[in-house]
């Protein structure tokens, strides 16, 4: 229990020191099989969607290729590989 709450605690301070910092990525930034954990979201509408589809804070994502025309894009999270949007994957913030 404690050491879930001092890793979720590290976790925000990096997400704010990134901010600080102007190192922000999204998943629409990440190339073919990179692998990245959620950070957070930068829109609140989108986010209640992708809470539902499995993107929550602090789960590994793996980005696995682009279209053709580099949208939609396919990712792999809690188990299951999702088609996104470009624009979707941009509100999904990331570290790595």
């Amino acid at each position: 229990m404690f050491l879930n709450k001092l890793t979720y605690t590290l976790r925000l301070f990096k997400i704010n020191l990134n901010k600080v910092q102007g190192q922000t990525k999204s998943v629409a930034d990440m190339v073919d099989g990179e692998t990245a954990v959620i950070s957070g979201f930068t829109d609140d509408q989108i986010s209640v969607k992708l809470l539902e589809m499995g993107f929550l804070p602090g789960t590994a994502v793996r980005f696995n290729f682009k279209a053709p025309f580099g949208d939609p894009v396919c990712v792999s999270v809690s188990g299951y590989d999702l088609s996104l949007r470009l624009e979707e994957a941009a509100t999904i913030s990331i570290f790595n």
